[in-house]
């Protein structure tokens, strides 16, 4: 597998397009009990990047198709990519969309394999898309912003999860579609005034198909921004809110009470059940902060206030250390379901990301890094947890660091996510009031040693407590090494792995990895 090597932001048009093949064997063995078997893959993609005065698009994708050499180890597809762009249409209007392939954990409970690709327990696939225009004008000396959002995700039905067989049954999350239409309209200090007025307003939905889940949420609010010296100002806000998720009961099998499945073991909603309601706010929001702008290139932001029935804490951090060097630090405390979160965390990955793809590594269902060191990256560890059908408070902290210097490229991402759990009283078991925690690490290197070879290395630990009944907590680390090197259009790479997973209550399993790929680039 040919590497794609991070190199800083070029200035100026360019299109790159890169379409490709590429076969390859893999070994793989159990440390613990000696088992090794192989398998071969063939996959497909595109590696593209169109930078122009009105269009800016990034793309990777890989399909992956793994042919079996062993009935213990059955046949399987890979989808893996991600897609970030933004077209200018005219003065103030664009379109901006995104789009990702990954996999992840299931069952925040389950096993918490490092390696995600191959037949792996508790590890299903995932797609996700949105698109929308935005607006970007003045109106006198105010000016006006508004933009929609739509977007879709879908999970594959999972199969093995690893859970304790007499632990009780979770859904498994379909699909889901959601609206996003949001507007404002500000002054900025000086501009008639000493301070800065800004008002704003949003209106969402969200509708998954399992349980027929609905999300719907608005609110309305004015900020004022006081500036205090050159590089800091005070800002506080305040307005009204309303976000209810409600739901309907499965349907049960009147003989033992247990939900009914369908062929997917996905829960079958029941048709005569009422809509209930799994959580409800109305009322009164309102925080306060202050903006620290020392220099263009660092902004720190943070906040503190009332909203969603108590207090909440958000902050951001953005510096450019250098110009090879960026860290973004991310603090988050908000409402969502699996669908609306994914939506927002794969707006905020960056638009220039540096693609780390080798055979094994945690391709974009971790932390994505930047090209650029204004944006630094981005991680969807938090939403990818686990696969939840539930809505839930999602409260955590993200921080990345990217580097490009020259032929070396690294990255670091770090952080810990927190979700307390929403659903209605009813039927059977519910997971209300559960709180799922999950903590995480992940860092990357690369090399060029010359115009056709280079080197790369990846890390990556996941820590999962999930406080639903007698789950154990999860822990998984992993590293992989690859080396490529290109022969004109042809690209050879060999990769290695090495991974453990355990489970309190339960024998570690440890096991390694290898691959040999050759790659035709067209």
């Amino acid at each position: 597998m040919m590497l794609i090597v991070a190199s800083p932001a070029v200035a100026g048009p360019r299109t790159s397009i890169t379409p490709y093949i590429e076969l390859g064997q893999v070994l793989t063995g159990n440390l613990q009990t000696g088992d090794v078997l192989t398998y071969s893959t063939a996959s497909a993609g595109v590696d593209a990047v169109v930078s122009t005065r009105n269009i800016e698009v990034q793309l990777s994708y890989n399909y992956q198709h793994n042919f079996s050499w062993d009935d213990r180890y059955g046949d399987d597809d890979v989808n893996s990519g991600l897609a970030r762009a933004t077209v200018r249409v005219a003065p103030g209007l664009s379109i901006e969309g995104g789009a990702l392939a990954t996999r992840a954990r299931s069952d925040i409970r389950g096993a918490a394999p490092a390696l995600l690709v191959g037949s792996q327990d508790n590890v299903t696939q995932i797609y996700s898309a949105y698109v929308g225009p935005s607006v970007a004008t003045r109106v006198g000396a105010a000016n006006l912003k508004a933009s929609y959002r739509f977007g879709y995700t879908k999970v594959e039905a999972p199969g093995a999860t690893g859970v304790a067989p007499n632990s009780p049954r979770l859904d498994a999350f379909d699909d889901s579609t959601n609206h996003l239409v949001q507007a404002s309209i500000g002054v900025g200090p000086g501009q008639g005034l000493p301070v800065g007025l800004t008002v704003s307003g949003a209106y969402e939905r969200d509708d998954a198909s399992q349980l027929k889940q609905r999300y719907e949420g608005n609110f309305v609010r004015g900020d004022v921004l006081v500036p205090v010296t050159r590089s800091l100002a005070l800002t506080a806000g305040a307005g009204y809110e309303k976000i209810t998720v409600s739901q309907k009961d499965p349907l049960t099998d009147s003989a033992t009470g247990q939900p009914v499945v369908d062929a997917n073991n996905r829960f079958v909603t029941d048709p005569a059940s009422p809509r209930r309601i799994a959580y409800e706010t109305d009322g009164l929001i309102y925080d306060a902060g202050l903006v620290w702008k020392p220099s263009p290139r660092t902004t720190l932001q943070t906040r503190i206030g009332k909203r969603y029935g108590g207090m909440t804490y958000t902050g951001s951090l953005s510096y450019a250390a250098s110009r090879s060097i960026g860290i973004q630090i991310n603090v988050y405390d908000s409402v969502d379901t699996f669908g609306r979160q994914l939506r927002n965390g794969i707006s905020a990955l960056p638009a220039n990301f540096i693609d780390q793809r080798d055979a094994f590594s945690q391709q974009f269902s971790g932390c994505t890094f930047g090209q650029s060191n204004i944006a630094a990256g981005s991680c969807l560890n938090g939403v990818l947890q686990s696969i939840s059908t539930a809505s839930y408070r999602a409260r955590g902290v993200d921080a990345v660091i990217s580097a490009n210097r020259g032929p070396l490229s690294f990255g670091i991402g770090a952080g810990y996510a927190s979700r307390k759990l929403y659903a209605p009283g009813g039927v059977g078991f519910t997971v209300d009031g559960a709180d799922d925690e999950s903590f995480y690490g992940q860092g990357f290197a690369s090399l060029t040693l010359d115009r056709n070879s280079g080197i790369s290395g990846n890390l990556f630990l996941n820590y999962y407590q999930s406080g639903l009944p007698d789950a154990p907590a999860v822990f998984s680390t992993g590293a992989t090494a690859s080396y490529y090197r290109n022969f004109g259009r042809v690209g050879t790479t060999l990769t290695a792995g090495l991974y453990n997973f355990s489970q309190e209550g339960l024998d570690d399993q440890t096991s390694g990895q290898a691959q040999v790929g050759v790659r035709y680039s067209f």
